[in-house]
């Protein structure tokens, strides 16, 4: 293979890509699309020991993964492990910050916990990450950074406040790097998915719902709004990946509710926003006024797994 194979971004052939949250949902469709198309993957996540069933999964199947495993939070542990797959394999094609978690309820409802645990994965593991290939990829003279975002990144999302405060800043970071690394040779997408079908509708392995949220009445309500598969936003993602686009929102249908929004927010705020709220009303179940409070129980879990927005 020539010097400028060996030194230049691959698509998806022979490349080499690290997916965040690579466990379930849309993580694992990433992986398994990436292998499919001829990429080596490693596939990181807290959850090793699934991590490493999807792994063992698309092997078998005719690709190549391996499973490590990472906490997000950890920036020393991602940095090694951006290290180590370039010493292993000499290169680093694509890294896919991919990790998520969602915290709902009313923003009333919220401890600082619940705060720190969804800025902590969704904000500050996406930065961890960014720290720890960015520079690597620009000594290199390529790569291509794809964060996971949300719509909840270009929308206003009430009863999911952590998660949508997170979202924006990951659009906004993920905007500005990537005015910054076209000079260097770096590409930076970032993924607004809708709906997609994954366990994070639920609350997922860390996340949770909030103390009123009834779950099989939650997931009836992100059923009204058309789910996807996370393989089919994989094949889609990648193919416009593979077109190097900035802003990618899956399904199509909801760049027509961002433009709505972008152009005519008075009335999205009085249509579309009221009937969210009169979706979300129905999941909440009857209680008193929480009072305020500032911390959470002892027992209270935190963690990254990956994103389903």
């Amino acid at each position: 293979m020539s010097d400028a194979g060996n030194w230049s971004l691959r698509s998806f052939q022979e490349a080499v890509a690290i997916v965040t949250g690579g466990a379930s949902g849309i993580g694992a469709a990433l992986g398994r699309e990436l292998a499919r198309r001829g990429a080596r993957v490693i596939l990181a996540d807290r959850q090793l020991e699934l991590a490493t069933e999807v792994a063992h999964a698309i092997n078998a199947a005719g690709g190549k993964a391996e499973a490590v495993e990472l906490d997000v939070r950890d920036a020393i542990a991602f940095d090694a492990i951006v290290a180590l797959t370039i010493e292993r394999q000499g290169r680093l094609d694509y890294l896919f910050n991919n990790a998520g978690i969602g915290v709902g309820g009313e923003i009333r409802e919220y401890r600082l916990d619940d705060w720190r645990d969804v800025v902590d994965v969704n904000l500050m593991g996406v930065v961890h990450g960014v720290q720890a290939a960015y520079g690597r990829m620009i000594a290199q003279g390529f790569g291509h950074i794809i964060n996971t975002a949300s719509v909840a990144g270009l929308l206003p999302s009430p009863f999911m406040g952590s998660y949508t405060t997170t979202k924006h800043a990951v659009v906004g970071m993920s905007r500005a790097l990537r005015l910054e690394a076209a000079r260097y040779g770096v590409r930076v997408s970032t993924l607004c998915p809708g709906v997609v079908r994954t366990p994070i509708l639920t609350g997922g392995r860390f996340g949770r719902l909030g103390q009123h949220i009834d779950a099989s009445i939650a997931l009836k309500m992100w059923e009204d709004l058309r789910p996807i598969e996370p393989d089919d936003f994989a094949r889609r993602a990648l193919r416009a990946i593979g077109q190097n686009r900035g802003i990618i929102i899956i399904p199509g249908w909801w760049r027509l509710i961002c433009w709505l929004q972008g152009t005519a927010s008075g009335l999205f705020e009085k249509s579309v926003g009221a009937g969210l709220n009169r979706m979300a009303a129905q999941v909440m179940k009857q209680s008193a006024p929480p009072s305020r409070r500032t911390a959470a129980p002892a027992t209270q879990s935190t963690g990254a797994h990956r994103a389903g927005s």
